[in-house]
C-alpha cells in the first residue's frame, strides 16, 4: 500500500534532494510525496489529497509557520503524524513543537539517513493506528448490534476481540422465557398511537433492565412479547435459577405498570409468563449478513406455549418441571401434566409464586386439593370449592372445580 508524506519547507533545493533519498520507494510505488512552501500552503494539500498520511515540516517559514501548522493540524477531527525539523540551536521551539503533538522532530542540516528512518518509524505509527480505528470502528458495530440483545457488560465482552466463537450454533442447556400480553390486538385499536409507542418503549425499557440485571439475553421483541434467554451465549450453570428470579421480578413490574397505566384510563392488560428448561440449539443464523442471535428446538416452543397456557389456566407465570427442578427451593404451585400443541406427552407444569405466596397455609391447601385431584379421589371436587369459597378470586382453583364441575377428573388438562 502506497503511504503519502507532505514536506512542508521554503528550502529550494530540499525536494529533489528528498525525491532522489528515496527514489526507491517512490519507484516501487510504496511511497509518494507532495511538496508545499508554507503552512497554507500545507493545510490546502491537507484538504486536497486525505492520501497524506504524515506531515514533515520545517518551522521557520513565510505566511503560516511550522508551530502553527501544526496546531492547525491536531485540531482536525483526525490529525495527522507530524514531524518537525528545525535547527538544532532551536530547541525551545521543538520543545513547544513536541508538547502540541509532534510525533518527532529532526534538526538541520538534516541527516538524510535518520531522515528516512524517522520516515519509517511514523509510517508504521500511522499503519498501527489506521488499523487501531478500524479494530475500534469494527468492534462498536459489534456492540451496537450486541446491546439489543445482552447486558451492556457482556455486550461489551462479546464485541472484543476474541469471543466470536461464543455466538456460534452451539448445543446449550438454556432457560426460555417468552412474555406476552393479555389483549395487546384489541389495545391497540382503541389507543392513540403516540400513546401506544410511549406505552411500549416505557414497558420494553422496564423489561429489558429486569433481564439485563438477572444477565439474561433479549432474543426478540415482537409486537407486545418478549422472548428472553438464560444459558447462552456464556455459561450459566445456575440458568434456572435466573430465569425464575427474572420473571418473579417482571410479574412485579408488570402488574405494577399495569395498574398505572390503567389509573390513567389505559386498559392494559396483565403480562403473562411461560418458562421451560432444557437444550436448545442458540447462535447466530444470520449467515453473515447481519446479526440475528437466536434459539431453535423444542425448549424454545414450549416455553412458549406454557406461556399461552396461562390463558387458559388464568395464571400469570407457568413454568415447566424442568425449571423447577433446577431451583433449589421453587415455590409454585403444580397446575397438572399439560397436553401442549406439538407434544405427544403430557408436561408437569406449575404456577411460579414468590416466596412470601409459597409457604403460605392458602397454597398448602391448594397442594392437599392438587393430590385428591392427581389421585382421582372423589372428594377432590369438595376442597376445590372449598378453596374457592375463601377466595373467590383465585384463577387456579376456579379453573379446577369448573373442570371437575364438568365431569373431569385426574390431573391431565387438555388445552385447547
Amino acid at each position: 500500500m502506497r503511504r503519502t508524506v507532505l514536506v512542508v519547507d521554503d528550502e529550494p533545493d530540499l525536494e529533489a534532494l528528498i525525491v532522489q533519498r528515496f527514489r526507491r520507494q517512490v519507484s516501487e510505488g510504496t511511497l509518494a510525496f507532495r511538496f508545499a512552501n508554507d503552512g497554507i500552503e500545507a493545510l490546502e494539500a491537507v484538504a486536497g489529497h486525505p492520501e497524506i498520511g504524515v506531515v514533515l515540516s520545517d518551522i521557520n517559514m513565510p505566511r503560516m509557520d511550522g508551530l502553527t501548522l501544526l496546531q492547525r493540524l491536531q485540531d482536525a477531527e483526525n490529525p495527522l503524524a507530524t514531524v518537525i525539523v528545525s535547527a538544532y540551536g532551536d530547541m525551545a521551539n521543538i520543545r513547544t513543537a513536541m508538547n502540541r503533538g509532534a510525533f518527532d522532530f529532526l534538526t538541520k542540516p538534516i541527516d538524510f539517513a535518520d531522515l528516512e528512518a524517522t520516515v519509517a518509524k511514523t509510517l508504521r505509527h500511522v499503519a498501527a493506528a489506521q488499523e487501531a480505528r478500524i479494530r475500534r470502528a469494527a468492534a462498536e458495530r459489534a456492540h451496537a448490534a450486541l446491546a439489543r440483545y445482552f447486558s451492556p457488560n457482556l455486550a461489551i465482552e462479546l464485541a472484543a476481540e476474541g469471543r466470536a466463537g461464543d455466538l456460534a450454533a452451539q448445543r446449550r442447556d438454556v432457560t426460555a422465557v417468552f412474555t406476552d400480553i393479555t389483549g395487546f390486538t384489541s389495545l391497540v385499536e382503541t389507543v392513540d398511537p403516540a400513546v401506544m409507542l410511549e406505552l411500549l418503549n416505557a414497558y420494553f425499557a422496564g423489561m429489558t433492565e429486569i433481564v439485563f440485571d438477572h444477565d439474561g439475553t433479549v432474543m426478540k421483541g415482537t409486537g407486545d412479547g418478549l422472548h428472553v434467554l438464560f444459558g447462552a451465549p456464556g455459561d450459566q450453570p445456575d440458568h434456572a435459577e435466573r430465569a425464575v428470579a427474572c420473571a418473579l421480578a417482571l410479574d412485579v413490574f408488570c402488574e405494577a405498570f399495569r395498574v398505572e397505566r390503567q389509573a390513567e384510563g389505559i386498559p392494559l392488560g396483565v403480562t403473562r409468563i411461560g418458562l421451560h428448561s432444557g437444550p436448545a440449539l442458540v447462535g447466530d443464523f444470520g449467515r453473515g449478513r447481519y446479526f440475528d442471535y437466536a434459539a431453535h428446538g423444542d425448549t424454545i416452543n414450549t416455553a412458549a406455549r406454557l406461556e399461552a397456557a396461562n390463558k387458559t389456566l388464568g395464571t400469570r407465570i407457568c413454568a415447566s418441571a424442568a425449571v423447577a427442578a433446577g431451583v433449589a427451593g421453587f415455590g409454585g404451585r403444580p397446575v397438572g401434566d399439560l397436553l401442549l400443541r406439538g407434544r405427544s406427552e403430557p408436561l408437569r407444569a406449575y404456577e411460579l409464586l414468590p416466596s412470601e405466596r409459597s409457604e403460605t397455609p392458602r397454597t398448602k391447601a391448594y397442594a392437599v386439593a392438587f393430590e385428591k385431584l392427581a389421585a382421582g379421589e372423589p372428594d377432590a371436587l369438595p376442597a376445590f370449592a372449598a378453596l374457592v369459597g375463601a377466595d373467590p378470586a383465585d384463577p387456579l382453583a376456579n379453573f379446577h372445580l369448573r373442570r371437575l364441575l364438568n365431569g373431569g377428573a385426574g390431573a391431565r388438562v387438555e388445552l385447547p
